[in-house]
């Protein structure tokens, strides 16, 4: 069965938040450590245990946020199929009296009212009370799936930059390799979403920016 564009934008989503993430929290990680000593394997194991943890958590993290939002959806479901079966006149002026509030005149929003819940009583008023379609949940095991398999893709970018870099330049090298990165992930995630895209890189560049600053200069007082 082909997928939705829910599912296919929730896959989408998942696998550029779990990039971000990848990117930023290792980063921090390698960066911070970097600031305490210049031994580039201590530094590369500190970012492959952030890396390791890092995609386990978003992983999980993922399955039970989605599956919440499809258990959350599900009982939605059933409490308005009870409200039907108990209050049908109730649920069909409420949905009446929702486009008329969009500005239809009480005729119109009547008749498309009856219209609509003589076809599909449940999907109407589902979707009119909680903003779903009925039957397009998003799949848990999917978003978890693309989160697993982006946040490592996304970590190895701060790894390999700082432990190849020369120990003079290897903390400015590897912040300006992971704020393009960022600037990045920050512009798809902004498009994807449909929010300002310089408002939404720049917000993401900043964050990295300042979670680069706070972890190098935390190394730097734990190396002293």
């Amino acid at each position: 069965m082909a997928q939705s564009l829910a599912e296919k934008n929730n896959l989408i989503r998942a696998a550029v938040m779990g990039a971000n993430d990848g990117i930023l929290s290792v980063s921090g990680i390698v960066i911070g450590v970097a600031g305490a000593t210049i031994d580039s394997f201590a530094i590369f194991i500190a970012g492959f245990a952030g890396a390791l943890a890092g995609t386990v958590s978003m992983a999980m993290g993922e399955y039970v946020s989605v599956h919440s939002q499809n258990d959350a959806q599900i009982r939605a479901e059933q409490e308005q199929a009870q409200a039907l079966k108990t209050h049908y006149d109730d649920e069909v002026n409420f949905v009446i009296k929702k486009y008329e509030g969009l500005g239809i005149e009480h005729q119109l929003a009547t008749q498309a009212t009856h219209e609509m819940m003589a076809n599909n009583a449940l999907e109407t008023s589902v979707r009119e009370r909680h903003g779903f379609t009925l039957h397009h949940e998003v799949s848990a095991f999917g978003a978890a799936t693309a989160s697993m398999i982006a946040f490592p893709l996304g970590s190895i970018l701060p790894m390999v930059t700082i432990v190849n870099l020369a120990p003079k330049i290897r903390i400015i090298g590897t912040g300006l390799a992971v704020l393009v990165a960022l600037a990045i992930t920050g512009y798809i995630a902004a498009q994807f979403s449909g929010v300002n895209r310089y408002k939404g890189t720049l917000r993401n560049v900043m964050a990295g920016l300042f979670t680069m600053m706070i972890t190098f200069f935390i190394g730097k007082l734990m190396g002293r």
